[in-house]
């Protein structure tokens, strides 16, 4: 008989994130706004780490943030991170803050490494000596891997990345692994492609960035020759990943350690994503091709197979019925 209290081949409580109380890092994100969300419908006690305030958040404009207990200041501060995890007795870390713009890495390589690297190492290093150590849920990026001459990625692929946001975020999941393999930290790492959803602020990102040319009457720019190829993840599809992955952790000690690529495992060019936002919004408009795009991969996506089998996670939204 099935038991009403649990759902798929995990045998996870649905009650398991009632009350629990869990530390988000980068939680003004797109990401990071729309996790917040799926736990706080689920019950958790969201403890939500903010260095800026966002007036374009999905976080405000949801009203999500007057729920949530906030912390202010910034994930390299080593000190305010050992005292948010102790004081507040956090369960579950998941760690999304970061740099993530390509363009911003090239031109300030030293903040992207200060937020991407260092940050993750005062959380890992405060995790460690919190007390009761949390499960933690590190968000990598399939940039980590780097260019490899075989695709789509796998995770026993090497992390390869060669210039500056690929690196901070292959040294991000190094150091997150370390933390489990060295001290036995019950850590896990994510890698997803690219986010797409409602409240994406950066709009020099593809999905935002056309979108408003489109309402503005503008062409769309296209920084590349539009052959790039990408995977594009929704965004609610990412927080629940997290949340499914950060689930089989308590349930099962053999997914610690892991990590787990996330894709609907569907490739599109970049031209080819922005021609269908121009059907879809019914416009007429024409893309303007730059080909001004330096250090960024040409041919990049992802296998989910490994998440599809250990954890029996699948996603809910193609990027054609987004």
């Amino acid at each position: 008989m099935t038991d009403p209290n649990v759902e798929g081949n995990w045998m996870i409580a649905k009650d398991f994130w009632r009350d629990r109380r869990v530390f988000v890092t980068g939680c003004t994100g797109l990401v990071g706004s729309w996790t917040v969300r799926a736990l706080l419908e689920r019950g958790a006690h969201v403890v939500g780490l903010i260095r800026d305030q966002v007036a374009g958040s999905e976080l405000r404009r949801a009203g999500l943030e007057g729920r949530i207990d906030v912390v202010r200041g910034s994930v390299e501060n080593y000190e305010l991170m050992e005292r948010a995890l102790g004081e507040y007795e956090v369960q579950t870390v998941l760690h999304l803050a970061a740099q993530t713009i390509v363009g911003i890495a090239n031109r300030s390589p030293l903040s992207t490494f200060e937020t991407n690297i260092k940050g993750t190492w005062c959380l890992l290093e405060a995790a460690r000596r919190c007390g009761r150590q949390p499960h933690v849920v590190v968000a990598s990026s399939d940039k980590a891997y780097g260019e490899q001459p075989v695709l789509p990625y796998t995770e026993d692929a090497p992390l390869a990345g060669r210039h500056p946001y690929d690196v901070s975020k292959s040294c991000t999941d190094l150091l997150s692994l370390t933390y489990h393999h060295t001290y036995r930290l019950p850590v896990c790492v994510t890698r997803c492609g690219n986010f797409y959803g409602g409240g994406d602020l950066n709009f020099n990102r593809i999905v935002p960035g056309t979108v408003r040319s489109v309402v503005r009457g503008e062409r769309p720019i296209v920084r590349s020759d539009g052959t790039f190829v990408r995977d594009y993840f929704y965004v609610q599809d990412g927080a629940d990943a997290y949340l499914h992955l950060a689930e089989c952790m308590a349930n099962d000690p053999a997914v610690i350690g892991h990590a787990f690529n996330f894709s609907n495992e569907i490739q599109v060019t970049v031209l080819d994503l922005v021609q269908m936002i121009l059907r879809q919004m019914g416009s007429n408009l024409t893309p303007d091709v730059r080909n001004e795009a330096t250090n960024e991969i040409p041919h990049q996506y992802l296998s989910a197979e490994k998440a599809r089998k250990m954890l029996n996670w699948k996603p809910g939204t193609h990027l054609k019925r987004a």
